[in-house]
């Protein structure tokens, strides 16, 4: 297989996470009825080299690492994983459906704080 310098090269693996991000994204939105699971969005998905693994990371709309929010979404995930895995499986067309383990995803509130710590440290200056 032949690379050239201006077209990027994207693993397997990249386009599996990413095709399994897009089908949850629309199977939250569209047949995934648990209201613990409203305002819950798909952030990132990483899938392990051997496609048996995928680690799904979420985010909720006004929710925090500690808050109980946090704790009711991936209660509803763990409930519906079966449901998702499944009709994950009849979309995705690979030999084995990865297995779905679902985090928060706290990247954001993280970046806020920094950003938050170099304002103040700017306007010291």
């Amino acid at each position: 297989m032949f690379e050239f310098d201006n077209e990027p090269s994207f693993s397997r693996t990249d386009r599996v996470a990413a095709e399994i991000q897009r089908i949850l994204a629309t199977l939250l939105q569209r047949e995934v009825k648990d209201p613990r699971l409203q305002g819950v969005t798909i952030t990132e998905c990483r899938v392990s080299k051997d496609l048996s693994v995928c680690k799904v990371y979420f985010n909720k709309l006004g929710a925090t690492q500690d808050s109980p929010e946090v704790a009711e979404a991936l209660q509803g995930f763990d409930k519906a994983k079966g449901f998702l895995r499944s009709a994950l499986g009849k979309q995705l067309r690979l030999r084995l459906t990865p297995e779905l383990r679902f985090f928060y995803d706290d990247v954001p509130e993280k970046a806020s704080e920094i950003d938050a710590l170099i304002a103040k440290a700017l306007n010291k200056q």
